[in-house]
């Protein structure tokens, strides 16, 4: 259980850091939480396909600095597809 709390304050701070890093204002709790989920499976694929591995080793922050990639990538590619 208390690792599904993790998961979903991660989600949250995910999806916030990204979209401060991309300028797009803050979409409510639930948007962010949605943004930083979609964010780790697309930063994850992404690290993967790279061959990037563990970035700092630790269990915190690692899963933490591959959402807010993934999720400000998809904060790009949504800003490119509005246009």
């Amino acid at each position: 259980m208390i690792s599904l709390i993790v998961c979903i304050i991660t989600g949250i701070l995910a999806g916030l850091v990204a979209g401060k890093l991309t300028n797009r204002g803050g979409g409510g709790w639930l948007i962010n939480l949605v943004l930083g989920i979609l964010g780790g499976v697309v930063g994850g694929w992404l690290f993967g396909l790279l061959g990037i591995g563990a970035l700092t080793g630790n269990q915190w922050l690692d899963p933490f600095i591959t959402a807010v990639v993934g999720a400000a990538v998809i904060l790009w590619i949504w800003s490119l597809i509005k246009k």
